[in-house]
């Protein structure tokens, strides 16, 4: 009977044991947090960043701009971000990755203009050529249709007239001189006027962008979304800026634990970026202008 008793003490013992450490190690789990990863060998926004633990990148429809966006090929790992002469600007520490797309060689493609030439190179790569096109701050429309037809423009006391040329091209070197005129023309302004209000966190997708319409405005570019199971999302954030630079993904100033990834709040009175501030916070959707409906 001792021997018995001894026994079922030994083995009360084993299993408390045993389940001090199943609750140990089951703790571990839960609380071990584990660093973002960034693959710098791959070479696609997609690719190259994993959402952090617990989240993983939304669906994007086939096709797509936000499939665009989030399959974006990136140059090299540390390749720095150069403005429009190709010379490394003075800060490099505020960007995580830049998109593989040249930048031109004027000082053109600034904060808005990144937005178009990427709309306007999906619609070129989905030979929608007829939906491309974009209004001036002033107001005036001008489409690719026009341009390749020999349309062009000239200023007469600081408003820009059109008038008719032979020159008929649709050659993609013309499309981007087209794009150089308007990013000459275009802004922070005619992008924030053709353009709708997201009104809920929710309706928030890769494609959208946060603006602060002005002379001079900002706005910078979703190029990925990553949602959790409850249905809370993340973003990455890209921009240019001034002088005109490479496209480049922002890393988040405020929250290194999920950077380069950011959390947006519609209802939130600002919004802190790497690089600007957006007060308030605003983010908004191209919308086809009405001449291309």
């Amino acid at each position: 009977m001792v021997k018995h008793s001894r026994l079922i003490r030994f083995y009360h013992i084993v299993f408390f044991f045993t389940v001090l450490s199943v609750q140990t190690a089951f703790s571990q789990v839960i609380e071990t947090t584990e660093p973002l990863i960034i693959d710098q060998r791959k070479s696609t926004i997609r690719t190259r960043f994993a959402p952090p633990k617990g989240f993983l990148w939304a669906k994007e429809m086939p096709g797509s701009f936000g499939d665009y966006l989030a399959n974006f090929p990136l140059y090299p790992p540390n390749f720095p971000v150069r403005n429009f002469s190709s010379v490394p600007i003075e800060k490099q520490s505020n960007h995580v990755a830049i998109l593989k797309i040249d930048v031109g060689d004027k000082d053109l493609q600034q904060c808005a203009d990144a937005w178009i030439r990427l709309y306007a190179e999906y619609l070129w790569s989905q030979k929608r050529f007829e939906e491309i096109g974009f209004e001036f701050t002033s107001g005036q429309f001008f489409s690719w249709s026009d341009y390749k037809k020999g349309v062009r423009t000239r200023e007469i006391k600081n408003r820009v007239t059109f008038y008719q040329t032979r020159k008929v091209d649709d050659s993609y070197e013309n499309f981007r001189n087209y794009l150089n005129v308007i990013f000459r023309y275009a802004g922070t302004i005619s992008l924030d006027r053709e353009s709708v209000s997201v009104f809920q966190n929710s309706q928030i997708k890769t494609g959208d962008f946060l603006i602060k319409p002005g002379s001079p405005g900002h706005s910078v570019i979703i190029v990925g979304v990553a949602v959790n199971s409850s249905g809370k999302k993340l973003y990455l954030l890209a921009e240019s800026f001034m002088p005109a630079q490479d496209i480049h993904i922002l890393k988040n100033p405020l929250n290194s634990t999920i950077s380069p990834w950011y959390e947006l709040d519609l209802n939130a009175p600002k919004t802190v970026t790497a690089k600007y501030i957006f007060a308030p916070t605003s983010i908004k959707r191209f919308a086809v202008p009405q001449k291309n409906k």
